[in-house]
Protein backbone atom coordinates (compact mmCIF):
# COMPACT_ATOMS: atom_id res chain seq x y z
CA UNK A 1 0.00 0.00 0.00
CA UNK A 2 1.16 3.33 -0.74
CA UNK A 3 1.99 6.40 1.26
CA UNK A 4 0.17 8.41 -1.37
CA UNK A 5 -2.92 5.85 0.03
CA UNK A 6 -2.81 5.80 3.23
CA UNK A 7 -2.77 9.24 3.35
CA UNK A 8 -6.03 10.01 1.67
CA UNK A 9 -7.59 6.85 4.03
CA UNK A 10 -6.07 9.19 6.88
CA UNK A 11 -8.19 12.24 5.65
CA UNK A 12 -11.28 10.12 4.85
CA UNK A 13 -11.05 9.21 8.39
CA UNK A 14 -10.65 12.24 10.05
CA UNK A 15 -13.72 14.27 7.53
CA UNK A 16 -15.56 10.63 8.69
CA UNK A 17 -14.68 11.50 12.58
CA UNK A 18 -15.83 15.21 11.84
CA UNK A 19 -18.96 14.63 10.44
CA UNK A 20 -19.90 11.89 12.92
CA UNK A 21 -19.30 14.21 15.89
CA UNK A 22 -20.89 17.41 14.40
CA UNK A 23 -24.36 14.96 13.56
CA UNK A 24 -24.19 13.47 17.07
CA UNK A 25 -24.46 10.24 16.18
CA UNK A 26 -22.36 8.84 18.62
CA UNK A 27 -20.23 9.67 21.70
CA UNK A 28 -16.61 11.26 20.57
CA UNK A 29 -15.08 8.35 22.68
CA UNK A 30 -17.28 5.89 20.00
CA UNK A 31 -16.04 8.23 16.86
CA UNK A 32 -12.15 8.40 17.93
CA UNK A 33 -12.34 4.75 18.59
CA UNK A 34 -14.07 3.46 15.87
CA UNK A 35 -12.64 4.96 12.60
CA UNK A 36 -9.17 4.68 13.95
CA UNK A 37 -9.31 1.01 14.41
CA UNK A 38 -11.12 0.76 11.05
CA UNK A 39 -8.52 2.36 9.24
CA UNK A 40 -5.97 -0.05 11.25
CA UNK A 41 -7.47 -2.69 10.08
CA UNK A 42 -7.49 -2.01 6.33
CA UNK A 43 -3.63 -0.74 7.05
CA UNK A 44 -2.97 -4.32 7.95
CA UNK A 45 -4.73 -5.69 5.18
CA UNK A 46 -3.48 -3.73 3.35
CA UNK A 47 0.32 -4.92 4.41
CA UNK A 48 1.54 -1.55 5.79
CA UNK A 49 1.37 -2.24 9.25
CA UNK A 50 1.17 -5.28 10.97
CA UNK A 51 -1.14 -6.51 14.02
CA UNK A 52 2.16 -5.90 16.12
CA UNK A 53 2.68 -2.21 14.51
CA UNK A 54 -0.71 -1.18 15.47
CA UNK A 55 -0.34 -2.78 19.06
CA UNK A 56 3.00 -0.58 19.40
CA UNK A 57 1.30 2.90 18.23
CA UNK A 58 -1.90 2.36 20.44
CA UNK A 59 0.08 2.09 23.38
CA UNK A 60 2.22 5.01 22.03
CA UNK A 61 -0.73 6.63 22.18
CA UNK A 62 -2.43 6.16 25.03
CA UNK A 63 1.15 7.56 26.59
CA UNK A 64 0.32 10.81 25.08
CA UNK A 65 -2.65 10.76 26.66
CA UNK A 66 -2.76 9.34 29.88
CA UNK A 67 -1.56 12.68 31.64
CA UNK A 68 -4.26 14.21 30.73
CA UNK A 69 -6.88 11.94 31.35
CA UNK A 70 -5.32 12.23 35.21
CA UNK A 71 -5.32 15.48 35.10
CA UNK A 72 -9.10 15.93 34.01
CA UNK A 73 -10.40 12.94 36.55
CA UNK A 74 -8.68 14.58 39.75
CA UNK A 75 -9.01 18.40 38.56
CA UNK A 76 -12.64 17.41 38.04
CA UNK A 77 -12.98 15.80 41.49
CA UNK A 78 -11.01 18.76 43.21
CA UNK A 79 -13.46 21.49 41.71
CA UNK A 80 -15.97 19.48 42.55
CA UNK A 81 -15.55 19.12 46.26
CA UNK A 82 -14.39 22.85 46.17
CA UNK A 83 -18.13 23.64 44.42
CA UNK A 84 -19.60 21.27 47.26
CA UNK A 85 -17.50 23.34 49.72
CA UNK A 86 -18.87 26.73 48.79
CA UNK A 87 -15.57 28.34 47.91
CA UNK A 88 -17.05 29.29 44.30
CA UNK A 89 -20.10 31.11 45.87
CA UNK A 90 -18.52 33.56 48.11
CA UNK A 91 -16.11 34.32 44.72
CA UNK A 92 -19.39 34.38 42.33
CA UNK A 93 -20.72 36.82 45.11
CA UNK A 94 -17.95 38.98 44.94
CA UNK A 95 -17.63 39.31 41.39
CA UNK A 96 -21.60 39.85 41.07
CA UNK A 97 -20.66 42.76 43.36
CA UNK A 98 -17.98 43.69 41.44
CA UNK A 99 -19.91 43.37 38.18
CA UNK A 100 -23.02 43.74 38.81
CA UNK A 101 -25.01 41.68 36.40
CA UNK A 102 -22.98 42.92 33.51
CA UNK A 103 -22.40 40.61 30.88
CA UNK A 104 -20.67 42.74 28.79
CA UNK A 105 -18.04 43.44 31.69
CA UNK A 106 -18.05 39.22 32.36
CA UNK A 107 -17.00 38.39 28.79
CA UNK A 108 -13.95 41.24 28.95
CA UNK A 109 -13.18 39.52 32.65
CA UNK A 110 -13.07 36.01 30.97
CA UNK A 111 -10.78 37.37 27.87
CA UNK A 112 -8.30 38.94 30.35
CA UNK A 113 -7.94 35.96 32.86
CA UNK A 114 -7.51 33.57 29.81
CA UNK A 115 -4.82 36.06 28.77
CA UNK A 116 -3.24 36.09 32.32
CA UNK A 117 -4.02 32.63 33.09
CA UNK A 118 -1.81 31.40 29.62
CA UNK A 119 1.24 33.12 30.50
CA UNK A 120 2.34 29.85 31.49
CA UNK A 121 1.73 28.45 27.92
CA UNK A 122 -0.19 25.85 28.96
CA UNK A 123 -3.64 25.24 27.98
CA UNK A 124 -4.35 22.34 30.51
CA UNK A 125 -3.85 24.50 33.32
CA UNK A 126 -5.27 27.60 31.58
CA UNK A 127 -8.55 26.21 31.07
CA UNK A 128 -8.71 24.26 34.95
CA UNK A 129 -7.99 28.23 36.42
CA UNK A 130 -10.51 29.98 34.01
CA UNK A 131 -13.65 27.71 33.28
CA UNK A 132 -14.95 26.50 37.45
CA UNK A 133 -14.25 30.00 38.30
CA UNK A 134 -16.08 31.96 35.71
CA UNK A 135 -18.60 29.10 34.56
CA UNK A 136 -21.25 29.40 37.41
CA UNK A 137 -21.14 33.30 36.50
CA UNK A 138 -22.14 32.32 33.59
CA UNK A 139 -25.19 30.47 34.72
CA UNK A 140 -26.27 32.74 36.90
CA UNK A 141 -26.86 35.37 34.40
CA UNK A 142 -28.27 32.90 31.88
CA UNK A 143 -24.91 33.26 29.29
CA UNK A 144 -24.15 29.99 27.39
CA UNK A 145 -21.10 28.12 28.39
CA UNK A 146 -19.78 28.00 24.33
CA UNK A 147 -19.31 31.49 24.73
CA UNK A 148 -16.89 31.13 27.76
CA UNK A 149 -15.32 28.64 25.75
CA UNK A 150 -14.95 30.47 22.55
CA UNK A 151 -13.43 33.94 24.57
CA UNK A 152 -11.20 31.46 26.49
CA UNK A 153 -10.10 29.87 23.12
CA UNK A 154 -9.36 32.86 21.36
CA UNK A 155 -7.45 34.42 24.15
CA UNK A 156 -5.86 31.16 24.51
CA UNK A 157 -4.81 31.18 20.70
CA UNK A 158 -2.81 34.40 20.60
CA UNK A 159 -1.02 34.20 24.07
CA UNK A 160 0.39 31.02 22.80
CA UNK A 161 2.62 32.42 20.22
CA UNK A 162 4.80 32.96 23.10
CA UNK A 163 8.91 31.53 22.97
CA UNK A 164 8.57 29.23 25.50
CA UNK A 165 5.68 28.05 24.12
CA UNK A 166 5.27 24.76 22.22
CA UNK A 167 4.14 25.83 19.09
CA UNK A 168 6.77 28.31 18.34
CA UNK A 169 9.53 26.11 19.79
CA UNK A 170 8.76 23.38 18.02
CA UNK A 171 8.54 25.59 14.45
CA UNK A 172 11.54 27.35 15.46
CA UNK A 173 13.06 24.28 16.05
CA UNK A 174 12.34 22.73 12.41
CA UNK A 175 13.64 25.81 10.95
CA UNK A 176 16.76 25.87 12.90
CA UNK A 177 16.85 29.33 14.46
CA UNK A 178 16.19 29.96 18.21
CA UNK A 179 12.79 30.99 19.27
CA UNK A 180 13.16 34.15 20.62
CA UNK A 181 14.01 35.37 17.15
CA UNK A 182 11.37 33.97 15.68
CA UNK A 183 8.93 35.16 18.49
CA UNK A 184 10.76 38.99 17.59
CA UNK A 185 8.89 38.92 13.97
CA UNK A 186 5.10 36.99 15.48
CA UNK A 187 5.44 39.63 18.38
CA UNK A 188 3.93 42.86 16.13
CA UNK A 189 1.35 39.93 15.31
CA UNK A 190 0.30 38.76 18.69
CA UNK A 191 -0.39 42.49 19.99
CA UNK A 192 -2.95 42.26 16.48
CA UNK A 193 -4.12 38.81 17.88
CA UNK A 194 -4.63 40.05 21.82
CA UNK A 195 -6.95 43.35 20.21
CA UNK A 196 -9.09 40.56 18.08
CA UNK A 197 -9.48 38.56 21.31
CA UNK A 198 -10.80 41.46 22.79
CA UNK A 199 -13.04 42.32 20.26
CA UNK A 200 -14.14 38.52 20.11
CA UNK A 201 -14.86 39.15 23.83
CA UNK A 202 -16.78 42.40 22.80
CA UNK A 203 -18.79 41.35 20.07
CA UNK A 204 -19.74 37.89 21.90
CA UNK A 205 -21.08 40.46 24.91
CA UNK A 206 -23.16 42.48 23.07
CA UNK A 207 -24.85 39.30 21.10
CA UNK A 208 -25.45 37.81 24.50
CA UNK A 209 -27.33 40.93 25.72
CA UNK A 210 -29.52 40.89 23.00
CA UNK A 211 -30.23 37.13 23.29
CA UNK A 212 -30.33 37.56 27.44
CA UNK A 213 -33.35 40.07 26.77
CA UNK A 214 -35.04 37.76 24.85
CA UNK A 215 -35.71 35.65 26.98
CA UNK A 216 -38.58 35.06 29.88
CA UNK A 217 -36.21 34.93 32.37
CA UNK A 218 -39.17 34.77 34.83
CA UNK A 219 -39.78 31.52 33.38
CA UNK A 220 -36.72 30.29 33.26
CA UNK A 221 -35.92 31.45 36.91
CA UNK A 222 -39.09 29.38 38.18
CA UNK A 223 -38.02 26.48 36.08
CA UNK A 224 -34.23 26.93 37.55
CA UNK A 225 -35.76 27.43 40.87
CA UNK A 226 -37.33 23.99 41.08
CA UNK A 227 -34.91 22.48 39.80
CA UNK A 228 -32.07 24.16 42.22
CA UNK A 229 -34.67 23.41 45.55
CA UNK A 230 -33.87 19.89 45.54
CA UNK A 231 -30.65 20.43 45.55
CA UNK A 232 -30.69 23.25 48.07
CA UNK A 233 -30.96 21.08 51.14
CA UNK A 234 -27.48 19.00 49.62
CA UNK A 235 -25.71 22.11 49.15
CA UNK A 236 -26.36 23.32 52.80
CA UNK A 237 -24.92 20.21 54.02
CA UNK A 238 -21.93 19.96 52.41
CA UNK A 239 -20.96 23.72 52.62
CA UNK A 240 -18.03 24.83 54.78
CA UNK A 241 -18.07 28.59 55.12
CA UNK A 242 -15.78 28.48 57.82
CA UNK A 243 -13.20 26.91 55.39
CA UNK A 244 -12.88 29.41 52.74
CA UNK A 245 -9.83 30.74 53.61
CA UNK A 246 -7.97 27.16 53.55
CA UNK A 247 -10.18 25.83 50.61
CA UNK A 248 -8.57 28.95 48.70
CA UNK A 249 -5.45 28.86 49.94
CA UNK A 250 -5.43 25.50 48.71
CA UNK A 251 -6.74 26.01 45.58
CA UNK A 252 -4.06 28.86 44.97
CA UNK A 253 -1.07 26.41 46.29
CA UNK A 254 -2.28 24.22 43.36
CA UNK A 255 -2.29 26.17 40.44
CA UNK A 256 1.10 27.44 41.68
CA UNK A 257 1.95 23.85 41.71
CA UNK A 258 0.53 23.69 38.52
CA UNK A 259 2.40 26.93 36.63
CA UNK A 260 5.57 26.51 38.38
CA UNK A 261 5.70 22.99 36.98
CA UNK A 262 8.11 21.00 39.00
CA UNK A 263 5.11 18.15 39.00
CA UNK A 264 3.36 16.47 35.96
CA UNK A 265 -0.23 18.81 35.96
CA UNK A 266 -2.10 15.84 37.34
CA UNK A 267 0.03 15.22 40.84
CA UNK A 268 -0.98 18.89 42.37
CA UNK A 269 -4.49 18.08 41.85
CA UNK A 270 -4.45 14.21 43.55
CA UNK A 271 -2.54 15.98 46.35
CA UNK A 272 -5.46 18.86 46.60
CA UNK A 273 -8.24 15.91 46.29
CA UNK A 274 -7.10 14.11 48.97
CA UNK A 275 -6.27 17.16 50.90
CA UNK A 276 -9.70 18.73 50.39
CA UNK A 277 -11.51 15.29 50.94
CA UNK A 278 -9.70 14.53 54.41
CA UNK A 279 -10.41 18.57 55.73
CA UNK A 280 -13.76 19.44 54.64
CA UNK A 281 -15.42 15.91 54.99
CA UNK A 282 -14.59 13.54 57.56
CA UNK A 283 -16.57 10.74 58.19
CA UNK A 284 -16.10 8.16 55.35
CA UNK A 285 -19.23 7.93 54.72
CA UNK A 286 -19.13 11.93 53.45
CA UNK A 287 -16.03 11.38 51.62
CA UNK A 288 -17.43 8.71 49.28
CA UNK A 289 -21.17 10.60 48.66
CA UNK A 290 -18.56 13.31 47.21
CA UNK A 291 -16.18 11.14 45.57
CA UNK A 292 -19.19 9.67 44.05
CA UNK A 293 -21.58 12.83 42.91
CA UNK A 294 -18.57 13.99 40.77
CA UNK A 295 -17.41 10.30 39.29
CA UNK A 296 -19.52 10.32 36.39
CA UNK A 297 -18.28 13.46 34.20
CA UNK A 298 -14.98 12.74 35.38
CA UNK A 299 -15.53 9.00 34.00
CA UNK A 300 -17.16 10.25 31.07
CA UNK A 301 -14.39 12.82 30.18
CA UNK A 302 -11.71 10.21 30.89
CA UNK A 303 -12.97 7.61 28.55
CA UNK A 304 -13.01 10.10 25.70
CA UNK A 305 -9.37 10.96 26.60
CA UNK A 306 -8.25 7.32 25.95
CA UNK A 307 -10.39 6.88 23.27
CA UNK A 308 -8.29 9.93 22.26
CA UNK A 309 -5.03 7.75 22.66
CA UNK A 310 -6.28 5.24 20.22
CA UNK A 311 -6.83 8.20 17.52
CA UNK A 312 -3.39 9.91 18.15
CA UNK A 313 -1.40 6.69 18.40
CA UNK A 314 -2.94 5.21 15.02
CA UNK A 315 -2.80 8.83 13.03
CA UNK A 316 0.45 10.42 15.10
CA UNK A 317 2.99 8.25 16.46
CA UNK A 318 5.30 6.27 13.97
CA UNK A 319 6.41 2.92 14.02
CA UNK A 320 10.35 2.60 14.64
CA UNK A 321 12.18 -0.10 12.57
CA UNK A 322 15.63 -0.06 13.64
CA UNK A 323 18.92 1.65 12.49
CA UNK A 324 17.03 4.71 12.23
CA UNK A 325 14.38 3.67 9.49
CA UNK A 326 10.70 4.45 10.55
CA UNK A 327 7.33 3.62 8.66
CA UNK A 328 6.32 7.07 7.74
CA UNK A 329 2.82 7.77 10.08
CA UNK A 330 -0.64 8.55 8.63
CA UNK A 331 -0.41 12.55 9.54
CA UNK A 332 3.12 12.20 7.57
CA UNK A 333 1.48 10.56 4.62
CA UNK A 334 -1.27 12.94 4.62
CA UNK A 335 0.84 15.91 4.65
CA UNK A 336 2.79 14.77 1.78
CA UNK A 337 -0.91 14.34 -0.05
CA UNK A 338 -1.54 17.80 0.56
CA UNK A 339 1.90 18.75 -0.85
CA UNK A 340 1.47 16.56 -3.99
CA UNK A 341 -2.43 18.26 -4.94
CA UNK A 342 -1.23 22.17 -4.80
CA UNK A 343 -1.14 23.54 -7.85
CA UNK A 344 2.17 24.81 -9.12
CA UNK A 345 0.96 28.32 -8.96
CA UNK A 346 -0.94 28.00 -5.15
CA UNK A 347 2.88 26.59 -4.35
CA UNK A 348 4.43 29.83 -5.09
CA UNK A 349 2.30 31.35 -2.29
CA UNK A 350 2.78 28.68 -0.01
CA UNK A 351 3.00 30.31 3.08
CA UNK A 352 -0.43 32.35 2.24
CA UNK A 353 -1.88 29.08 1.00
CA UNK A 354 -1.33 27.18 4.39
CA UNK A 355 -1.77 30.30 6.55
CA UNK A 356 -5.67 30.61 5.65
CA UNK A 357 -5.97 27.06 5.95
CA UNK A 358 -4.46 26.68 8.47
CA UNK A 359 -7.38 26.90 11.08
CA UNK A 360 -9.65 23.73 8.68
CA UNK A 361 -6.18 21.86 9.03
CA UNK A 362 -5.87 22.57 12.37
CA UNK A 363 -9.24 20.32 12.79
CA UNK A 364 -7.02 17.07 11.43
CA UNK A 365 -3.78 17.22 12.88
CA UNK A 366 -2.62 17.82 16.32
CA UNK A 367 0.91 20.08 16.94
CA UNK A 368 3.39 17.81 16.97
CA UNK A 369 2.01 16.50 13.49
CA UNK A 370 1.46 19.66 12.33
CA UNK A 371 4.66 21.26 13.23
CA UNK A 372 6.86 17.94 12.65
CA UNK A 373 5.09 16.52 9.56
CA UNK A 374 3.74 19.54 7.26
CA UNK A 375 5.69 22.31 8.58
CA UNK A 376 8.86 20.74 7.06
CA UNK A 377 6.98 19.83 3.45
CA UNK A 378 5.92 23.46 3.04
CA UNK A 379 9.48 24.21 3.59
CA UNK A 380 10.64 22.24 0.94
CA UNK A 381 7.76 23.29 -1.20
CA UNK A 382 8.84 26.63 -0.44
CA UNK A 383 12.38 25.94 -1.18
CA UNK A 384 11.67 25.06 -4.79
CA UNK A 385 10.31 29.08 -5.42
CA UNK A 386 12.87 30.93 -2.94
CA UNK A 387 10.41 31.68 -0.52
CA UNK A 388 11.99 32.15 2.84
CA UNK A 389 11.45 29.41 5.41
CA UNK A 390 10.89 31.65 8.39
CA UNK A 391 8.05 33.40 7.01
CA UNK A 392 6.39 29.78 6.14
CA UNK A 393 7.03 29.33 10.18
CA UNK A 394 5.42 32.83 10.59
CA UNK A 395 2.13 31.89 8.72
CA UNK A 396 2.35 28.73 10.14
CA UNK A 397 2.31 29.27 14.04
CA UNK A 398 0.26 32.42 14.14
CA UNK A 399 -2.70 31.28 11.86
CA UNK A 400 -3.22 27.71 13.35
CA UNK A 401 -2.02 28.65 16.69
CA UNK A 402 -5.76 30.66 16.71
CA UNK A 403 -7.30 27.21 15.97
CA UNK A 404 -5.56 25.08 18.80
CA UNK A 405 -8.19 25.00 21.18
CA UNK A 406 -11.04 24.10 19.11
CA UNK A 407 -9.22 20.96 17.79
CA UNK A 408 -10.35 17.65 19.03
CA UNK A 409 -6.78 16.87 18.20
CA UNK A 410 -5.68 18.68 21.31
CA UNK A 411 -6.08 16.97 24.57
CA UNK A 412 -6.29 20.01 26.16
CA UNK A 413 -9.72 21.18 23.75
CA UNK A 414 -10.93 17.74 25.47
CA UNK A 415 -10.61 19.37 29.00
CA UNK A 416 -11.82 22.62 28.40
CA UNK A 417 -15.32 20.99 26.71
CA UNK A 418 -15.37 18.99 29.82
CA UNK A 419 -14.86 21.36 32.32
CA UNK A 420 -17.64 23.67 30.74
CA UNK A 421 -19.65 20.61 30.08
CA UNK A 422 -19.99 21.57 26.46
CA UNK A 423 -20.33 18.94 23.38
CA UNK A 424 -16.82 19.54 21.07
CA UNK A 425 -19.17 19.70 18.25
CA UNK A 426 -21.22 22.61 19.63
CA UNK A 427 -17.80 24.33 20.82
CA UNK A 428 -16.13 24.13 17.19
CA UNK A 429 -19.76 25.31 15.73
CA UNK A 430 -19.91 28.46 17.88
CA UNK A 431 -15.95 28.90 17.62
CA UNK A 432 -14.80 27.95 13.95
CA UNK A 433 -15.62 31.18 12.21
CA UNK A 434 -14.57 33.40 14.42
CA UNK A 435 -11.22 31.75 14.98
CA UNK A 436 -10.94 31.72 11.32
CA UNK A 437 -11.26 35.35 11.39
CA UNK A 438 -9.00 35.95 14.20
CA UNK A 439 -6.87 34.06 12.11
CA UNK A 440 -7.71 35.64 8.46
CA UNK A 441 -6.72 38.91 10.24
CA UNK A 442 -3.45 38.27 11.75
CA UNK A 443 -2.54 36.75 7.79
CA UNK A 444 -3.16 40.13 6.05
CA UNK A 445 -1.56 41.97 9.21
CA UNK A 446 1.37 39.26 9.05
CA UNK A 447 1.78 40.44 4.63
CA UNK A 448 1.15 44.25 5.66
CA UNK A 449 4.16 44.78 7.43
CA UNK A 450 6.07 42.11 5.74
CA UNK A 451 6.80 39.46 8.00
CA UNK A 452 5.55 36.91 5.62
CA UNK A 453 6.00 36.98 1.97
CA UNK A 454 3.28 37.63 -0.57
Amino acid sequence: MSEIVVGLLGLLTVIGIVITLFKTKTMPSIAFIAFPMALAVILVLGGYYSLGNVASLIKSGFGATAPTAALFVFSVMYFGIMTDAGMFDVIIGALMKLIKNNVMGICILTCIISIVGHLDGGGASTFLIVVPALLPVYKKLHMKPTVLLRITVASMGVMNLLPYAGPTLRAATVVGIESSALYKEILPIQIVGIICAFGVAILSGLLEQKRIAGLDLSAVDTAETESEQAEAKKKNELARPKLFWFNLLLTVCIIALLIYGIFPDYVPFMIGTAIALLVNYTPIKQQKEVFRSHSGPALMMCSTLMAAGVLMGIFVQTVSLGGGLQIPSVMTCLSDVIRNILPAFLQRHIAIVIGILSVPLALCFDTDSYFYGVLPVMIGIGNNFGVDPVGIAVAMVVCRNCATFISPMVPATLLGVGLADVDIKDHVKSSFLWIWAISVICLIISIFIGRIPF
